[in-house]
C-alpha cells in the first residue's frame, strides 16, 4: 500500500474542501436574487392573463361581501 500524498486532516489537493456555513448561506442568497431578478423581468414584460384592474375590483367585491356579512350578517 501507498501512503497518502497529504497530511492527515488536510484535504487531498484533488479534492475540494466541504463548504462552509457562510458559502452555503451566500449560495441561498445569491439563489433568492436570481428568483426576484426573474420574477421582476417577467412582471415587467405585461404579459399578464388577467388584467391588474380586474384583479384589484375582484379584490375590493371579496372585501365588501366580507364586510357585509360581518355588519349585517
Amino acid at each position: 500500500m501507498t501512503s497518502p500524498a497529504h497530511e492527515p486532516g488536510q484535504h487531498p489537493p484533488a479534492e475540494k474542501p466541504e463548504r462552509t456555513v457562510e458559502d452555503v448561506m451566500w449560495g441561498r442568497v445569491e439563489r433568492r436574487r436570481e428568483k426576484v431578478r426573474s420574477q421582476v423581468e417577467h412582471a415587467r414584460k405585461g404579459n399578464h392573463k388577467i388584467p391588474t384592474w380586474l384583479m384589484a375590483a375582484v379584490l375590493g367585491l371579496v372585501l365588501l361581501g366580507w364586510l357585509y356579512l360581518i355588519f349585517f350578517g
